[in-house]
């Protein structure tokens, strides 16, 4: 028998929520097979298993929580005991206590084998009808192939993935059918929620005490967190409370970086480079000339990173994850731009690994492309300072003395003053403008 247990999936992770078993009691899992979708605090991911044998129990259902390390399910040897075996274990007092109408029985060796048989059944029958419980999609209708994060999307809204049709490859249901099911006004997804309704009137006193609150303020609707939100939050305080942040900000002449954007596109067809993809080319860059600001602060220590990790913030539909461009100095813009993009797309879909996301050096969050002009962000730890990109602005700027159109962009360097200076970070920033107005630097 073997334990599976909550897997650390991130570094910040200290607990996770079952998304959704994808095998069943009495199911065969080959090694590599995926058990089960975990929430974590950046990403559902999938978990595969890592033994052959049969999923004997499942211990933490559907949306519950457990403790890293803590056990979520039991899978036995192919040939090991299966989940109808499991009631003995269940029953210990009724297995000790099977051995004495044992002489009963072999005095009436023709009558004492039929009812002897049928009790046992029906004693033992409440407890694998109780494991199964956290799996209570079981409707005899298999489950169409979806991603994770349709999968919680649906969940979330009570959708019934049967009843969906997927546009992704080999029909499988992606986050877009979620949400066109949800403009469209899908039906939720009953035979689940009509399952605990028998249970209800037992549990009476509790809608009738959250029934106050809604009357207090009928126009207030109060949803409940998701765990990227409780995360960042608490992660994003304690960098406010714990780091001294500074600010230093920069106007940037972004005419030339735009015209070389130009250029690579024209040469690079059908690939693109985005205004990011350069920002975060000259960021690499900057640091590694200043390798002072490449740096993470701890309480005896100040670590410099020997290599260039650029973190790249990415909005997916729970919040905000921050995927990593590992070695960016390192990289041709085309190749930010390209790697950039996958972990984009894998972030959207929940897909990203927990390597992806881990080990960024510094940060960059962009935008612009939203239309803000500029904005401060909050340092990630353990990081030392974060880049907030703007929006690239038509505005008159001089030249040889004559007023002209020109575009410009702002840029905001936050700082942890335990591990940077003012002066550090000025230099830092004064190098990164002058790659962004001369972007033929960054390749050269």
């Amino acid at each position: 028998m073997t334990e599976i247990l909550m897997p650390r999936l991130s570094d910040t992770m200290e607990e996770g929520v079952i998304s959704s078993w994808q095998k069943q009691p009495g199911d065969e899992v080959a090694v590599g097979d995926v058990l089960v979708d975990i929430e974590t605090d950046k990403a559902v991911m999938e978990y595969e298993a890592y033994e052959a044998g049969v999923l004997e129990k499942i211990l933490v259902g559907e949306g519950e929580t457990a403790a890293i390390g803590a056990p979520i399910a039991v899978v036995v040897p192919a040939g090991g005991a299966r989940p109808e075996a499991a009631a003995p274990e269940q029953a210990p007092e009724q297995a000790a206590a099977a051995p004495a109408p044992a002489p009963a029985a072999e005095q009436e060796p023709a009558a004492a084998p039929a009812p002897q048989a049928e009790p046992e059944p029906a004693a033992a029958s409440p407890a694998p009808a109780a494991a199964p419980a956290p799996a209570e999609r079981r409707t005899g209708r298999s489950r169409p192939p979806s991603s994770p994060l349709a999968r919680r999307l649906a969940r979330d809204h009570g959708l019934d993935l049967a009843s969906l049709s997927g546009s992704g490859p080999g029909g499988r249901i992606v986050r877009a059918d979620i949400e066109a099911a949800i403009r469209d006004g899908a039906q939720p997804a009953a035979p689940a929620a009509a399952a605990p309704a028998p249970a209800a009137p037992a549990q009476a006193p509790a809608p009738a005490a959250a029934k106050p609150q809604a009357a207090e303020d009928p126009d207030v609707e109060a949803v409940p967190l998701n765990r990227f939100r409780k995360v960042a939050a608490r992660r994003l305080t304690e960098s406010k409370q714990n780091a001294p942040h500074f600010y230093l900000n920069r106007e940037v002449d972004a005419e030339a970086l735009l015209a070389f954007r130009a250029t690579l596109n024209e040469a690079l067809a059908p690939a693109k480079v985005s205004v990011n993809d350069l920002v975060v080319k000259a960021v690499a860059t900057a640091l590694r000339e200043h390798p002072e600001v490449n740096v993470s602060y701890t309480e005896e220590n100040l670590l410099f990173h020997k290599r260039v990790h650029v973190g790249v913030a990415v909005a997916v539909a729970d919040g905000l994850v921050v995927p990593v461009v590992k070695d960016a100095d390192r990289k041709s813009v085309s190749q930010i731009g390209a790697e950039t993009r996958e972990l984009a797309g894998k972030a959207r879909d929940g897909k990203l690994s927990v390597r992806e996301m881990s080990g960024g050096t510094f940060s960059v969050s962009n935008l612009g492309m939203f239309g803000v002009d500029s904005f401060s962000a909050v340092i990630n730890p353990p990081e030392a300072a974060i880049l907030a990109v703007g929006a690239v602005r038509d505005e008159p700027v001089v030249r040889d003395g004559q007023v002209v159109p020109g575009k410009r962009m702002a840029v905001t360097l936050s700082v942890d003053h335990r591990a940077c200076d003012g002066a550090t970070a000025a230099k830092f920033l004064a190098r990164l403008a002058e790659l962004l107005r001369n972007p033929l630097l960054i390749v050269a």
